[in-house]
């Protein structure tokens, strides 16, 4: 297989041990058509090299990449859904398929997938994913990405020329398979999991492996881990939530399952953006509440931290030191929702209260004019 130098293996989720997943295979595709490959970001990470025919071997077929996990991985989590709390979750339609690290950042990136079959955490799905689907996450993560949003990138869609039946779109319908490249799979979810079975070595364990390799900067030290994984949480998700906001975007679907713990934006559902500013703006058809609204995600992000915390209890009973992350969290917000908005606009920082009142003055004037966001 062709790679370049910058091509860095790095298979780290095995050494956490066979509770953390499942070993799967990929679906068998009738058809294969190649509908989007992100050049810019496969020669990032020393993929770019790739012929047309080692591209499909490797992200329709999922043959392994050299050095590189052996067979695909479903991960294992559990998750609010809808503030309701699902012990049946886990990868059902995709899979972790390879780690590596990107030189430029040394930071370590997973590929994974969407759509890639059916895997014991499937429930009653068929664990593909609608060619439409696929379209729209590309569409979400490369508008993000271009406004400065900390979102995964999509690597790379084949149409696989199967007919899907859903039912919130014309059917039968195309199908396809989908790569995005994230910076980490580590969901709020994924210790909620180990607190439910009560598992204290395998949650002290993923929180310093979390630790070493998503926050170096910080020292593992086993009797402080749970609470500095749990700051560094509340500021990487404060803010990707400030961006979201500025950017208008709407997730749809924020349950814990969907929280990543590196604070990035990955697995794009029924999202939106605001055609105009508004509040009571929600993405999913199905969210009759209202609860996952365009303005309560600041305080949905808080919640599910704090559903992250209460399972750190299991290792961390003094509550009050990781309380302390939902300030550093409405903290961090703050600063990055005017820092992002001057950005928006093209503007240097000034004093902060000229700031606040650019910013207020701003958001009255959107509601009331309309105007697009």
């Amino acid at each position: 297989m062709t790679v370049s130098k910058l091509y860095s293996p790095k298979p780290l989720w095995p050494k956490l041990g066979p509770e953390f997943y499942d070993s799967v295979r990929p679906a068998v595709f009738p058809k294969g058509i190649l509908r989007y490959r992100n050049q810019i970001h496969a020669e990032r990470v020393g993929l770019g090299e790739l012929s047309q025919e080692e591209w499909k071997k490797s992200f329709l077929e999922f043959q392994p990449l050299p050095q590189n996990l052996q067979e695909p991985l479903a991960l294992r989590y559990h998750g609010h859904q809808f503030t309701h709390y699902n012990p049946d979750l886990g990868d059902g339609r995709g899979f972790l398929y390879a780690q590596l690290i990107d030189e430029p950042t040394k930071r370590v990136l997973d590929l994974g997938t969407k759509g890639s079959g059916q895997t014991p955490w499937s429930r009653r799905g068929d664990g593909r994913l609608t060619l439409k689907g696929a379209v729209r996450e590309a569409l979400a993560t490369g508008l993000l990405e271009s406004l400065g949003v900390n979102t995964s990138k999509t690597f790379s869609i084949f149409e696989t020329g199967e007919a899907l039946e859903r039912g919130d779109e014309p059917s039968p319908t195309r199908s396809a398979v989908l790569t995005r490249l994230s910076h980490s799979h580590v969901r709020i979810g994924t210790f909620q999991r180990l607190a439910f079975f009560k598992q204290k070595e395998n949650m002290q364990k993923l929180i310093e492996w979390s630790l070493v390799n998503y926050f170096p900067e910080v020292a593992p030290d086993s009797s402080t881990a749970p609470v500095s994984l749990f700051w560094e949480t509340c500021r990487a998700t404060a803010k990707t939530t400030a961006q979201w906001m500025l950017s208008g975007f709407v997730h749809g679907v924020l349950n814990t399952d969907n929280i990543n713990i590196t604070g990035e934006s990955f697995d794009y559902g029924p999202y939106r953006f605001l055609p105009h500013y508004d509040a009571s703006f929600i993405a999913a058809y199905f969210d009759h509440s209202g609860l996952y609204a365009y303005g309560r995600q600041p305080h949905v992000m808080m919640w599910n931290l704090e559903k992250f915390a209460e399972a750190l209890v299991l290792l961390n009973p003094k509550t009050d030191e990781l309380e302390l992350g939902f300030q550093i969290f409405q903290e961090t917000f703050t600063q990055e929702t005017f820092r992002f908005f001057l950005q928006r606009l093209n503007l240097k920082p000034n004093e902060e209260t000229k700031t606040e009142k650019l910013f207020t003055s701003t958001l009255q004037f959107l509601e009331k004019s309309k105007v697009p966001f």
